[in-house]
């Protein structure tokens, strides 16, 4: 039976927003909302059913996060990142390729993915020496969400492989493994509860076996147009919950300022900006299409203008309910000042504004959407 996440939304998010803003305060992972999460299946929602999953549909899944994030923005995105990773095996597993082990792990136990590729995109960092059985790596890898409870990192390194030259590594890497470190060090403006910790790889050997695909350095690779397409309509859609929950703020507190006559225009404004984020979310989930979208690098480029579209207009539309508030907003306890900064954070997932248009307008010149080096 396919998995309810209205359902289970309903039971658990009241109690996740009653701790938020306080770990939040403290800089203190969402412990206890992935063990309640855990405990209703969430993590293996995404697993077909025939696999030992829930079967929810992407599209469901970005529901669920786009609500729970009413709640608990953190605990919204931390999940997201799982969930764009079993999507991504999802989507694999059905055309054919590598994804089955992945999914069928989740949905044995419960396993959290944590992902590490936001920030390495294309050229990927670190280095990889070829030893016997493997190879031994070395990597620093940044923004690892739900990294303090996760089970496996999903990650890449770059090697400069001898017959075939500058290439990228991609494999699964257990986390308590030995050489593994998380350095503690998610200290931040926004989004503070989500453990997105650096993670440190040191000499870890990781089996020949385990290397799910090796690249060229540099290009653009069609498991991209798989990544970002299944990815962000679920990252995104943690932050317009963002968006929609300092709206209502705005409209509670505007019921209190309704000789004020500046506050319709105001409102006004705000809804219409949260609009245009919503549109362009459900635009990139309309594109994944429950995964039955082509990869390509024009549907890449598709979502990545969506993406931009709907960051920005979350960022605008949570700076102006707090306008429409007023002064009272600045205060910690009406909760907008959390939801603004939490807003900015959207910006900075792949591909921030200036590298989309880069790629996207060198592919409207007709021209590869990355530049070849030299």
């Amino acid at each position: 039976m396919t998995i309810q996440l209205t359902d289970i939304l309903d039971k658990v998010g009241p109690g996740f927003a009653k701790a938020s803003a306080e770990m939040e305060q403290n800089d203190a992972f969402v412990y206890e909302n992935y063990n309640v999460l855990k405990s209703h299946k969430v993590f293996s929602a995404l697993v077909p059913e025939d696999l030992g999953g829930g079967g929810a549909s992407h599209r469901d899944m970005c529901a669920f996060l786009r609500g729970l994030a009413h709640y608990c923005p953190s605990t919204a995105l931390a999940v997201s990142m799982h969930q764009h990773l079993v999507s991504a095996a999802r989507k694999n597993h059905q055309d054919g390729k590598p994804g089955k082990a992945l999914l069928e792990k989740v949905a044995a136990g419960e396993m959290v993915l944590v992902s590490t590729g936001a920030n390495d995109w294309l050229d990927s960092n670190g280095t990889a020496a070829k030893v016997e059985g493997g190879y031994r790596i070395s990597a620093v890898k940044p923004f690892g969400s739900g990294s303090p409870v996760g089970d496996i990192a999903v990650t890449s390194c770059a090697y400069d492989c001898p017959e075939d030259g500058p290439s990228v590594l991609h494999f699964p890497l257990p986390i308590k493994q030995d050489g593994v470190t998380l350095m503690d060090d998610w200290q931040t403006m926004t989004m503070r509860s989500t453990g997105s910790q650096t993670m440190r790889f040191e000499d870890v050997f990781v089996p020949e076996e385990a290397i799910g695909m090796k690249r060229p350095r540099g290009p653009f690779h069609m498991a991209f147009a798989v990544i970002v397409t299944v990815a962000m309509p679920l990252v995104m859609s943690a932050y317009v919950g963002v968006a929609e929950a300092a709206a209502v703020i705005a409209m509670d507190r505007a019921k209190k300022k309704s000789g004020d006559p500046a506050t319709p225009f105001l409102l006004g404004e705000m809804v219409n900006l949260l609009t245009t984020a919503q549109i362009a979310c459900d635009s990139m989930i309309d594109l994944c299409d429950d995964f039955s979208f082509t990869p390509s690098e024009q549907i890449a480029s598709d979502v990545l203008v969506r993406k931009t579209i709907c960051a920005n207009h979350v960022i605008a539309a949570a700076e102006k309910a707090l306008e429409a508030t007023g002064g009272t907003g600045l205060f910690r306890k009406t909760g907008l000042e959390r939801l603004l900064r939490d807003a900015h954070g959207g910006q900075f997932h792949p591909l921030p504004e200036k590298k989309q248009q880069h790629f996207t307008g060198r592919l409207a010149m007709g021209l590869p959407s990355v530049a070849a080096e030299g």
